[in-house]
């Protein structure tokens, strides 16, 4: 782990100090749980930002380490600065309404929530562009000094992540995440997923860690490309199953 985050620093010292900081944040949350008793959606109010500050955290070093893997430096700085700016506003303002002891996804109960919450989106919207423009770049560069199984895990990683993300553009039609009942029903420990309705988070959650999963079996289990794409294709076949049960109204767990 040691080697790994200095070469993380080596590669993109922006990205790897961003990293850190969202996980002191997360850290700061987990410990503020204990001494909590004010809920929200049947949850401590501390537990959301604590995931998404960890969550970024990941994607944040993932992203340090596969960009440098572009050979524009100019582009890599632009993405990673996207990615930070982008990135510090969307969980802050979760931090800020959990501070407010309220909710911050699809909260429109007074207009200076759905101001928030319309931020958030337009946020996630130039995040997610952004993404967009670095798969469009992994696809367009033509050499790579990495084997090639491991470079489809990241292209396919990324496009999955990018699709997964779009996900959320249906929880917003809906305002809500449960499928089948209101948000805030009994949920498995951590992950909060319903125990007895569909969740699209489930889904959300798979699709968006393609972008570690598919890179990792890049380089540790397929030896070529088409091993890669099988890989890639059963993983995608999963997380739309699990799409297809919580649309049904079907928990995770049942």
């Amino acid at each position: 782990m040691k080697k790994f985050l200095a070469e993380l620093k080596r590669r993109n010292a922006l990205l790897y100090w961003f990293g850190w900081f969202n996980m002191v944040v997360a850290l700061i949350c987990i410990l503020l749980m204990p001494t909590e008793n004010i809920q929200l959606l049947n949850v401590n109010r501390w537990l959301k930002p604590t995931k998404f500050y960890l969550s970024v955290g990941i994607m944040t070093w993932t992203m340090g380490w596969i960009l440098y893997h572009l050979s524009n430096p100019g582009k890599v700085k632009k993405f990673s600065w996207i990615i930070v700016i982008t990135m510090a506003f969307e969980n802050g303002l979760i931090l800020l309404q959990a501070a407010r002891k309220t909710t911050s996804h699809f909260n429109t109960k007074t207009a200076f929530d759905g101001i928030l919450f319309s931020a958030m989106g337009l946020t996630i919207l130039v995040f997610t562009i952004t993404f967009i423009f670095i798969t469009i770049a992994f696809f367009q560069q033509k050499t790579f000094n990495i084997p090639e199984a491991y470079l489809w895990g990241i292209r396919l990683g990324l496009v999955l992540f990018i699709l997964f993300s779009l996900e959320a553009g249906f929880m917003l039609s809906q305002l809500k995440h449960t499928i089948g009942a209101e948000d805030g029903t009994e949920g498995i420990p951590v992950f909060n997923w319903s125990r007895k309705y569909g969740d699209l988070r489930v889904a959300h959650f798979f699709g968006l860690h393609a972008l570690q999963v598919l890179p990792l079996a890049g380089w540790y289990i397929a030896r070529n490309k088409r091993q890669e794409f099988i890989i890639s294709a059963a993983y995608f076949t999963l997380v739309l199953l699990f799409l297809i049960q919580a649309l049904k109204g079907i928990p995770l767990f049942f």
